[in-house]
């Protein structure tokens, strides 16, 4: 390769930082990160255990953010001196070394600017999945489990903590639906693309005469509330049903009704828990869940209205995103993005980075387009 090579590929990395940076606006993530180190230095932090967790963790995740615009930072001059040195010296192995460190160095710098999309109102909270079995019968509820691993999987692979709310089991195999919390910085932002009707295709392993099955399961991505959310419930409109908690197959694992049913009267939202052990805790944890899924319908209610003033501006997602086929050949391809691959066992075992990041990709075209639009209808 040409050194005008090398450089040109340095310059449009070096571009392309320049632009994380200023996305992520360095001088207020430095402002906002002194705030929380005053928050975290108060001797009675741990009086508060939840609220300090919150606190610990968004100050972690901001200082990671500069710390990695640091190292991008310091890459740039060594590869460039590890270049001009090869070359001095005529040592292939080390400007093929700077070239591989070019190329390194974009693939982070690609995965950096992803962080600069998650831009939402909700995006920096954690997350709160629920799935659930659709039409496919013992295949459907097999692949809502499928999904539950594939996304514990991947919450693993990225090191974010899991906790499992609640999960209604299936008779035969399967679960007929689970909740799930995702507790780490920006988690909703990145699971929200996942929100939609996902599909199966395979050899059903539930069919004795082998035939080939599709089945269908939702997912379903709100933020976690916070307390300056201020989503008031009156009890007046709410039913909340107990009972005791079970396992697979109906067996009874608890002798107390601490399992908690929560109906909102309004919008039928209906919310189960019963991971915890006494039903005030389960009672508060479908209360906090109620909570986000009312945040989220506000949130589309006032999308919605601003969408009337503005006209049909963008069709909205379709409700099947994402389709998985085991056979007749092996695939998994997003219907929206575009983005497939063969590897679908890889998929299932949680790698499924390339999706989510081409998802968001994708969502901020959309708004990047609907804004436009706005702007020349107000125009």
């Amino acid at each position: 390769m040409a050194e005008f090579d090398f450089s040109q590929a340095l310059g449009e990395a070096h571009a392309k930082y320049e632009t994380i940076e200023k996305a992520l606006d360095v001088d207020r993530l430095k402002s906002e990160i002194a705030q929380l180190e005053e928050e975290a230095s108060d001797p009675n932090l741990w009086d508060n255990v939840e609220n300090a967790q919150k606190i610990t963790s968004k100050l972690s995740g901001k200082q990671g953010l500069i710390k990695k615009l640091a190292s991008l930072s310091d890459r740039f001059d060594d590869l460039e001196t590890l270049y001009e040195l090869g070359q001095e010296e005529d040592d292939s192995n080390s400007m093929s070394e700077a070239l591989s460190g070019v190329d390194a160095l974009q693939k982070d710098l690609d995965e950096m600017e992803i962080q600069t999309l998650l831009d939402g109102e909700y995006d920096e909270r954690s997350a709160v999945v629920t799935i659930r079995s659709g039409a496919g019968g013992v295949d459907a509820a097999d692949f809502a489990q499928m999904l539950l691993r594939m996304y514990v999987r991947w919450s693993e692979r990225n090191g974010f903590k899991v906790k499992v709310m609640d999960t209604s089991y299936a008779e035969e195999a399967g679960i007929k639906s689970v909740t799930f919390e995702v507790d780490a910085p920006y988690a909703y932002g990145r699971l929200s693309v996942e929100g939609g009707t996902h599909r199966l295709v395979r050899i059903s392993p539930f069919d004795n005469q082998g035939r080939r099955q599709t089945s269908f399961a939702a997912v379903e991505v709100v933020p976690l509330v916070e307390a300056t959310d201020h989503i008031d419930i009156p009890d007046s409109e709410i039913r909340v049903d107990t009972y005791c908690s079970s396992g697979p197959g109906g067996q009874g694992v608890n002798t107390t009704y601490s399992a908690v049913r929560i109906t909102h009267l309004p919008t039928n939202i209906v919310v189960t828990m019963q991971d915890e052990r006494s039903q005030i805790q389960n009672r508060a944890a479908a209360m906090a869940v109620l909570q986000s899924r009312l945040l989220v319908l506000r949130h589309e209610e006032e999308a919605k209205k601003k969408k009337e003033l503005a006209g049909d501006i963008k069709a909205s997602w379709g409700d099947q995103m994402r389709s998985y086929v085991l056979h007749p050949y092996q695939m998994v391809k997003d219907l929206r993005t575009g983005y497939e691959t063969s590897q679908t066992q890889a998929v299932f075992d949680g790698d499924i980075n390339g999706f989510i990041d081409a998802g968001i990709r994708w969502r901020h075209e959309q708004r990047r387009e609907a804004a436009a639009e706005q702007a020349e209808d107000k125009g």
